[in-house]
């Protein structure tokens, strides 16, 4: 990752980048993200379809957004991310663009690279801005952290559990199957 650079890059920065560069914006700072692993593709993949069958078998209105997928998450221009997972309930918050304020639930899959980001950095925005759910899936640690915002509870699982969502009263995702 290059040094900090200004802290005053605004989302028109981001879509100044060249074509291809995926980066996020906190704060006014610029943060690059390396390529996703195959791992992270395939845990991305599986978890996301295990939540949109589930909206669909239920005529559910949420959508179910995967990265790259812009997610702004303030009215100011200085905060852009792109969430591995974005489910938005409130689909006014949807444009061409992307989402336009916080998601309902957010799930990021930890790479070497997003640690620090995805625990620390990204768990305070979320919050902060709104979401109501957040998922950390730790592949390497074999762990995923839940947050839940609405309750202020937060637990831990492994890749052996069954989870509950807790924006949904009977959706359950049992990673022993995720591949």
């Amino acid at each position: 990752m290059p040094l900090p650079q200004r802290e005053d890059y605004t989302v028109e920065d981001i879509y100044a980048l060249p074509e291809g560069t995926r980066a996020e914006l906190i704060d006014g700072q610029i943060y690059y993200m390396a390529p996703p692993s195959r791992r992270h593709q395939n845990l991305l993949f599986s978890i996301s379809r295990v939540i949109a069958d589930y909206i669909d078998q239920k005529g559910g209105s949420c959508e179910v957004d995967i990265a790259p997928f812009a997610v702004f998450l303030n009215e100011n221009d200085k905060n852009y991310v792109e969430p591995d997972i974005a489910v938005i309930c409130d689909t006014s918050k949807l444009n061409d663009r992307g989402c336009s304020g916080a998601p309902d639930w957010i799930i990021e899959i930890v790479s070497p690279a997003s640690r620090k980001m995805d625990y620390f950095t990204k768990l305070f925005k979320y919050r902060t801005a709104g979401v109501r759910e957040y998922w950390i899936v730790d592949p390497v640690k074999n762990l995923i952290l839940i947050y839940n915002f609405d309750t202020s509870d937060s637990e831990q699982y492994t890749f052996t559990d069954t989870i509950k969502a807790g924006i949904y009263e009977d959706l359950y995702i049992d990673f022993s199957r995720i591949k």
